[in-house]
């Protein structure tokens, strides 16, 4: 019996076999590999998949652009974690015939770690932990969030929870996007705002937008210095959702108090990138859906895409 080759993408911590029963798989002779590091380029890419039937691909740490999918002639079937990928052409997918499938994910885990990079950067914490470990003792000041306005920017899902830990923080929720009505920023417990008075009034703009044309740099120079040199921006969201070069320059030339930041224009971030020197942040390595809640769900419901692929009824399919 020919065997369906199963490639599983960016494993970056060697744990995707431990979130789901794989083995059940070799019933159906299905041959499984793992990838934990990224490919550094398209032509990569298509070298590392030529040959496999299918493919997992966790979140979009691996773009699938047209000019990849035509040449992956083998490919049947495309899973991500999640059910949207910005990095996957579902056009040329659907030409294709590659079947797209996504799965649930985590509703806490990604508006948790928002909330933990907020406190990190207002009570300064990392900068304190390892001053404390060379031996020094309190060497900042930081601030509350009570009594402090915080703006979100897309108040779907993820900005709807934001909003919640805001009022239980004590803070001035207000909100804004470009199709917010009135109704549904009052049932989130904000009051909608216009884009500029978003940045001119908040203490704290928090992002949570989906990545599009239409929202890619949505925050650029006029923003950032509306948000003054008092603000802070929060993106667990789409690095792209911000201009690179002018959030470098706000952060420079202290236009804003500073950035705490989940997601990048290029990722893994390289080591020479600009923000890893710039002064006044918080970083992390998108960790925004990386818990053990989200890993099992990713994993278990790409597992039951695959089986009910094999079987001819694939779930949870992706429209192009």
């Amino acid at each position: 019996m020919t065997s369906t080759r199963l490639a599983i993408l960016d494993d970056y911590q060697n744990v995707a076999k431990g979130f789901a029963p794989w083995q059940s798989l070799e019933a159906r002779s299905v041959e499984i590999t793992t990838f934990n590091r990224p490919f550094g380029s398209p032509e990569e890419t298509v070298a590392a998949l030529t040959g496999f039937d299918a493919v997992i691909a966790m979140r979009e740490r691996t773009p699938f652009p047209r000019e990849v999918l035509q040449k992956l002639e083998k490919l049947q079937l495309l899973v991500t974690t999640g059910m949207a990928n910005a990095a996957i052409d579902l056009d040329a997918a659907r030409e294709k015939n590659i079947v797209v499938c996504g799965t649930s994910g985590s509703p806490t885990a990604a508006p948790e770690h928002t909330w933990a990079l907020l406190l990190a950067f207002a009570r300064d914490i990392p900068a304190q932990e390892s001053a404390l470990r060379s031996g020094q003792w309190q060497t900042s000041v930081g601030f509350e969030l009570a009594g402090k306005t915080l703006g979100i920017l897309g108040l779907g899902k993820i900005g709807h929870r934001i909003a919640g830990y805001g009022r239980a923080f004590g803070m001035d929720v207000i909100a804004w996007s470009p199709n917010l009505r009135e109704d549904t920023a009052s049932a989130a417990g904000a009051r909608r705002v216009t884009k500029q008075q978003l940045f001119a009034e908040s203490d704290i703009v928090t992002l949570h937008a989906r990545l599009s044309e239409r929202s890619k740099g949505v925050v650029g120079e006029k923003e950032l210095r509306l948000l003054g040199p008092d603000g802070v921006l929060i993106n667990t969201a789409r690095g792209a959702l911000v201009d690179q070069n002018a959030l470098v320059d706000a952060l420079k030339y202290r236009w804003i108090r500073g950035a705490a930041l989940d997601v990048y224009d290029i990722e893994p971030l390289p080591a020479n990138h600009p923000l890893l020197s710039a002064p006044n942040t918080v970083l992390s390595p998108h960790l925004g859906y990386v818990t053990t809640e989200s890993y099992t769900r990713f994993y278990r419901e790409a597992l039951e895409d695959v089986v009910a692929w094999l079987d001819g009824l694939p779930l949870r399919t992706l429209a192009g």
